[in-house]
């Protein structure tokens, strides 16, 4: 037997629960990026089997994205909800699952809370960002717990992609409701290294972020939203970030990276507790090294923070601030000419530090993985298995198993199966009980579990890019709430989806569309079975279109959302609604630009969590100065 079918065959055979990956979405750009996210390995996008959006620098200066949420609602499968504007709580949506069961990266670090389960995305700085990976589908059996949903990674900008030599650049905004921004960084490539600095603030007024009404006196029954009364005032927003990035390559082939990310925020709003100070922190060191040609071996040190003090009208009223240390040890190995092999080891320590008393304030993860992916002429295999042993509730074994064919010139069909869990946060498991009180956790949690299913279509055509992908993902012991507001394993949720992305040129106009489709379900034995499940519209779709012009260009964007429901029970609505965007550029010279935008030109009148406001129209003036 073929030594390379021989070798493909061990390893699809193991007993794994599979799962796949699909090329990344359209896009107008003709240029085939190197991806990492999908497969923890560099490949071409049009190589990888993963959904994967790729949304690079140039991308977002020339949307003049203002947060990564507003980023992130162009890919497919993608829904956001905000509670009331700049630096209020983000919750992301992926494929229908909850905004807990995505994980999140930073250059290779887990971001975000290890209490809540939740990653700050209203916290990170556009400024410093210079490209995102979204990945669509389960990731665990690469990754671990919380990649249900998908894998989005955050890549910090570290000087790789400037010219050579040491370029400066700023930018400067201001608009609607006194809103300034800055930033400025240094970037620099040699032929062995290169580096970024950068730093950059943002202050805003804001607007009243929520109109909920406070609950019955004596019954404490009937509040909703923010659980007070329409307070009527601006709840605004301040954050300073900076970051540094670097990387050596010796002689050896050694090469050494730096990261460093911190972004310090301070935001209001409305309810008892009313403002919030936060840090996030990310620092990490890696060391690349391949001994040999065939086999790349990589070190990964790191250390995260997500810190929060709560303050109820100037008090102080509790802390809760996490801590991650991660080591991870990757080895990459071609065999058979041009298949690769990766394994390795991840281990993660996690630590609270509150002002609660905390049953349990640390534990650790142990997880090994092994991928194996080939190419057989028209054909690509890839196979993944991991097992995670966490202190809390033992192992926990995922995989996955993709197929693409390229059956025509330009066409490609995927086929994939994948398992993937959640483990329960520090607030599921032991957050402190208060006496008088039903028990507020629940140390006998048991993950979240899912399978899913996925079916793709890809073509690469001269006219342009597209994709389509169906998929299904039943995930069991989803963790509820019961009538005393205890978490228990109880529920299950199937969800349906298909994704739409389209990418082309027509008369110099760069056309590119998003297209998802969703239904998704509450499937538990109670009430709600059959329920949608809250704060999916059902559908929704994203078209930009942009046309440079000379010295100048113009530009537009459209997203519609249909009516979706903010409760499990399905009593109260979010109603449809339309946001059109209106963007121009005028180029000063090779380097200076200014920039417009008209945010929600129509001044629509939204809500993507139920009394929770969201910004009317809006103009923002950027001056931008970026050498080439």
């Amino acid at each position: 037997m073929n030594p390379k079918l021989y070798g493909m065959a061990l390893l699809l055979c193991t007993p794994l629960c599979g799962y796949s990956q699909s090329p990344s979405v359209a896009r107008a750009e003709p240029e085939n990026y190197s991806v990492v996210t999908a497969t923890r390995t560099p490949q071409l996008r049009s190589e990888t089997l993963a959904p994967t959006t790729v949304i690079t620098r140039a991308d977002i200066e020339r949307l003049q994205a203002r947060s990564v949420q507003e980023l992130l609602q162009r890919s497919p499968g993608v829904s956001i909800s905000n509670q009331g504007g700049d630096g209020k709580l983000t919750s992301l949506f992926l494929r229908g699952t909850e905004s807990d069961q995505i994980l999140v990266l930073v250059d290779g670090v887990r971001y975000g809370s290890a209490t809540a389960g939740l990653a700050a995305f209203q916290d990170l700085p556009v400024a410093q960002i210079e490209r995102i990976e979204i990945v669509r589908g389960p990731r665990s059996a690469l990754y671990g717990s919380e990649a249900i949903g998908g894998v989005i990674q955050i890549f910090t900008r570290d000087g790789s992609e400037a010219g050579e030599g040491a370029k400066p650049y700023f930018s400067l905004s201001a608009g609607r409701y006194d809103t300034y921004e800055g930033q400025a960084g240094l970037s620099a490539r040699s032929e062995r290294a290169h580096y970024n600095v950068s730093l950059s603030a943002t202050r805003t007024d804001g607007f009243d972020a929520c109109s909920g009404r406070a609950p019955d006196p004596v019954t404490f029954a009937g509040g909703a939203g923010c659980f007070t009364d329409n307070e009527n005032d601006d709840d605004g927003y301040d954050r300073v970030a900076g970051s540094l990035s670097a990387g050596y390559q010796f002689d050896s082939g050694l090469k050494l990276d730096l990261h460093v990310l911190r972004a310090d925020g301070e935001a209001d709003f409305d309810g008892f507790v009313n403002s919030t100070e936060t840090r996030q922190q990310i620092y990490s060191v890696s060391a690349a090294y391949r001994p040999v040609q065939i086999w790349n071996t990589k070190l990964s040190v790191s250390r995260s923070y997500d810190e929060s003090d709560n303050l109820s009208n100037g008090a102080f009223f509790n802390t809760f601030d996490t801590q991650r240390d991660s080591v991870s040890w990757q080895n990459d190995i071609t065999v058979f000419g041009d298949d690769l092999i990766t394994a390795g080891v991840d281990y993660r320590n996690e630590r609270v530090s509150s002002t609660e008393a905390f049953k349990e304030s640390s534990r650790y993860n142990l997880g090994g993985f092994l991928q194996y992916l080939a190419v057989l002429g028209d054909h690509q295999l890839q196979a993944a298995v991991r097992d995670d042993e966490n202190e809390q509730f033992g192992n926990q074994f995922t995989g996955n198993a993709g197929y693409g064919w390229s059956f025509l010139p330009g066409y490609k069909l995927t086929l994939s199966y994948g398992t993937a869990f959640k483990a329960p946060t520090f607030n599921d498991l032991y957050f402190p009980d208060f006496p008088g009180f039903p028990p507020a956790s629940n140390p006998d949690l048991e993950p979240e579990e899912s399978e899913s299913y996925e079916i793709g279509l890809l073509g690469e055509q001269a006219w342009g890019r597209w994709s389509l992908h169906a998929y299904e993902t039943n995930i069991d012991d989803l963790i509820a709430l019961d009538a005393n507001f205890t978490p228990f394993n109880v529920n299950e949720a199937r969800i349906r989806g298909v994704e739409l992305g389209l990418g082309t040129e027509v008369k110099q106009w760069l056309v590119n569309l998003s297209g998802t489709w969703l239904d998704a379900r509450d499937r538990s034995n109670g009430a709600n079975t059959g329920n949608d499940l809250a704060r999916r519209p059902d559908w929704s779709a994203q078209l930009d279109i942009d046309r440079p012009i000379r010295w100048f260009s113009l530009g537009g964007s459209i997203y519609t959302a249909s009516a979706a429901f903010d409760d499990p029970a399905n009593t109260i609505s979010l109603d449809p609604y339309v946001l059109l965007d209106l963007r121009g550029e005028v180029r000063v010279s090779d380097a200076w630009r200014v920039q417009a935008k008209l945010a929600n030109l129509l001044d629509e009148d939204y809500e993507t969590a139920a009394f929770f406001n969201q910004p009317g129209r809006s103009l923002f003036i950027t001056l931008r100065y970026q050498p080439g």
